[in-house]
């Protein structure tokens, strides 16, 4: 594994100005991600954390949908933003619908300190906005920034919802709730006949469960560093899992 230089150490790094220990380092591609040594865990790949975003979430996930004129995307976990800044930026793309979950938000002096190392132009931009409400970026790019944990989201019964989801939760050993059938099944309710899910998680237990939620799932080549990482989708025809 390629070695991430430390840069800085953080401790407020919570919007609501709450402790959090994060520390930033550089990856293998250049670019920075955020590092949380309480947990021992990245936010990004420390092969590249633009180069693993753009790979998993773009290439394999919203270019596998761009032939439809309006694509509601569903994050599982908001973080720095990266996977959003590089949806709104990718061009051409269908006009977009994003929403993301996030129970511990970023604060924007942490996103600003991150971003003078990365320079990604506007980033702060889908930071600073509302929060728990619509936000048109621009005429075919709407943010919506939920600042809940994502458990038990179909509880509403709502159904057919999204066309994509990222999802970008940390690793399974980190957060075990949000890889289990059960998990997938909530997901898998929500979205659209044809729908597509993409993480950069690979595991078997993952696929697993992905297929026992439903899922048709493949195994995709990975982002640097990653022989593989996991695209399903939802058939066209299917019958709605029950959950727990």
């Amino acid at each position: 594994m390629p070695r991430a230089d430390t840069a800085h150490q953080q401790t407020p790094g919570n919007r609501d100005g709450k402790s959090l220990k994060l520390e930033l380092k550089r990856t293998a591609d250049g670019s920075w991600t955020l590092y949380r040594p309480e947990i021992d865990e990245p936010y990004h790949s420390v092969h590249g954390a633009m180069a693993e975003s753009m790979h998993v979430f773009v290439q394999e996930g919203l270019l596998a949908v761009a032939d439809r004129t309006l694509v509601r995307v569903l994050e599982v976990g908001f973080g720095t933003g990266l996977n959003a800044w590089l949806t709104w930026k990718q061009q051409p793309r269908p006009a977009v619908q994003y929403t993301a979950y996030e129970p511990y938000p970023l604060g924007l002096e942490l996103v600003s300190l991150w971003n003078r190392h990365n320079r990604f132009l506007g980033i702060e931009r889908l930071h600073s906005g509302p929060w728990n409400a619509w936000e048109a970026v621009d005429d075919t790019f709407a943010l919506r920034k939920i600042e809940d944990k994502i458990e038990g989201l179909d509880q509403g019964g709502l159904v057919d919802r999204y066309d994509l989801v990222y999802h970008d939760a940390f690793a399974p050993e980190v957060q075990p709730e949000l890889w289990t059938p059960n998990f997938f099944a909530h997901v898998y309710r929500i979205m659209r006949p044809g729908g597509v899910l993409v993480t950069y998680c690979a595991k078997g237990a993952v696929r697993r469960a992905m297929m026992e939620a439903g899922f048709d799932v493949e195994r995709r080549p990975g982002p640097p560093g990653k022989r593989e990482m996991l695209r399903c989708r939802v058939p066209e025809k299917r019958e709605l899992p029950e959950t727990r």
